[in-house]
């Protein structure tokens, strides 16, 4: 079968199950100021507007959970095509939809296929590309995210005017319907496309399939000759990483807990804990609330701005993160979320008021801006900022940093207790936050911001940088005995290795034998 050796191809397409990630959390911010929806599912806000929309993130926790068990024993190709096939038929089940029930259950299964591709598509990224380019990748799924959003958003956009527009007591379920149907479309090309990509060269090295993973690596980074120096580099590399893991057992799920890993693991579940905690998905899920809640007149079409800004501003970090590092990025993201939030909360504090509730549409919330349009836009302009700085800083980084410091053998396994954690947190906003518009209003905005100071603190203590190293490399890293603040050493053990190996001080034998007998 013919195969893409592109690395770029190859992270991009895969980036596609990161997508799904990104309808799932769009998948009802369109439709929550639609009439068809509000009057055939009988849903205005509350406890149980936030089971519907956390039903998906709870399906994705336990997806995620089950994701490396499918991954290290049928490869993170085969996790990615069956998450992409539960996706379909959990979509389906939403488009079919006849009452919450049924609503639910489809947005729970589609879910399972979302955690299991949000947890293995980064992992598959990392394994395939070079260092130099492995952040930039890995990015693509953060990429596919925001453009998952944003294409789901406008497809809701688009069919909230059918039969007359949103506020048509009347509206025809189309107006939900269209949008939850089309997303299974492009999980039906991810499907059938993961077919014509590579194994992960370290997934078959994984499996003692030798011959396989440098023949891989060769077509990936050696333009097919087995024989470059750069191919041969990093099949030792591979080799004796692959010797260390099993000479001391780091290949089971008690090796999470053994104390270099545990720290490991800690500090990615609390990444992704944190970038749920900033406060980002909350915009995204629940930003019709918001805008409502500061008086925007054309709420959809005004939050529409911001999924946009959240795809463009994730280019600068897919170019640059290999250039300014992890660290900076999840540094300078926190503690500028935590000024925007702190500045929103104070705003409404200063102008809002109690809801009046004169207009029944507004019950839901119970804190409003009320003909202050200058500060409704500088709430507007504070929320355009935040996703733009998430969009930069956490967004990519955050899932680039928990796929690249394990070792091969448990990678799989903790990045994806990293990636339920981000579901877990996902589920509870989902389910929280409308209750929180009503019981704490504004103050909800200063929560926030102090898990943004305290995601600042943590990554200061403890993220250490990581651009620049192979995923190899990341026991040097990690057990280099220095502060997490002081930086690594530059350079790279691999560009030694193949330079030595080109200059023909160092020999390298695949599987026992000299690469010229292969």
């Amino acid at each position: 079968m013919y195969q893409i050796y592109s690395v770029y191809a190859i992270c991009t397409f895969a980036a596609m199950g990161g997508g799904l990630f990104g309808f799932d959390i769009s998948s009802m911010s369109g439709v929550l100021a639609t009439s068809a929806y509000t009057n055939y599912f009988h849903v205005n806000g509350g406890y149980l507007q936030g089971a519907i929309t956390g039903s998906m993130a709870g399906g994705s926790f336990f997806g995620t959970l089950a994701s490396s068990f499918i991954a290290d024993r049928m490869s993170r190709k085969t996790a990615i095509q069956i998450a992409a096939v539960i996706w379909i038929v959990g979509s389906i089940f939403q488009t079919a939809a006849n009452g919450i029930a049924l609503l639910v259950f489809g947005r729970v299964v589609a879910g399972i296929g979302a955690g299991i591709a949000s947890a293995m598509v980064p992992v598959y990224q990392a394994e395939i590309a070079p260092k130099e380019i492995r952040g930039r990748v890995v990015s693509l799924q953060q990429f596919a995210i925001t453009v998952g959003i944003l294409v789901q958003y406008f497809i809701q956009y688009g069919s909230s005017f059918v039969d007359g527009g949103p506020k048509n007591p009347n509206q025809s379920t189309l107006a939900f319907r269209i949008p939850w149907g089309i997303q299974i479309f492009p999980a039906t090309l991810l499907a059938v496309g993961m077919f014509f990509v590579p194994y992960s060269p370290r997934w078959l090295a994984g499996q003692d399939r030798w011959e396989e993973a440098i023949r891989v690596l060769a077509n990936l980074h050696g333009h097919g000759d087995i024989g470059h120096p750069k191919v041969l580099a990093q099949y030792r590399e591979i080799e004796e990483a692959m010797t260390f893991e099993r000479e001391v057992g780091d290949s089971a799920f008690k090796a999470l807990t053994q104390p270099r890993m545990l720290n490991r693991v800690i500090l990615t579940v609390c990444i992704q804990m944190w970038s749920q905690l900033c406060g980002m998905n909350v915009m995204m899920y629940y930003i019709v609330y918001m805008m409502q809640a500061a008086g925007v007149p054309n709420l959809l079409l005004t939050a529409s701005i911001q999924y946009i800004l959240n795809v463009v501003l994730t280019l600068p970090a897919i170019l640059f993160i290999d250039t300014w590092g992890r660290r900076p990025s999840l540094l300078y993201g926190a503690l500028s979320m935590m000024i925007l939030l702190f500045v929103v909360a104070a705003l409404e504090a200063i102008y809002g008021v109690p809801n009046p509730r004169t207009d029944p549409s507004l019950d839901h919330i119970s804190w409003l801006i009320i003909d202050k349009p200058a500060v409704s836009r500088a709430i507007v302009a504070c929320s355009y900022l935040f996703v733009s700085t998430f969009a930069v800083t956490w967004g990519p980084t955050s899932w680039t940093y928990a796929s690249e410091i394990f070792p091969t053998g448990i990678r799989a396994k903790a990045v994806s207790l990293a990636t339920a954690s981000n579901w877990a947190w996902n589920c509870a906003l989902a389910f929280a936050v409308p209750t929180l518009f009503q019981k704490i209003n504004w103050r909800m905005y200063i929560v926030f911001a102090v898990f943004n100071m305290c995601a600042f603190v943590q990554v200061w203590l403890t993220v250490r940088e990581t651009k620049g190293k192979t995923l190899e490399e990341m026991e040097e890293v990690f057990e280099s005995g220095r502060p997490a603040w002081t930086g690594v050493s530059r350079g790279s053990r691999l560009d030694r290795l193949q330079r030595d190996i080109a200059e023909g001080t160092v020999k390298v034998r695949l599987g026992g034998r000299r690469f010229e007998e292969l």
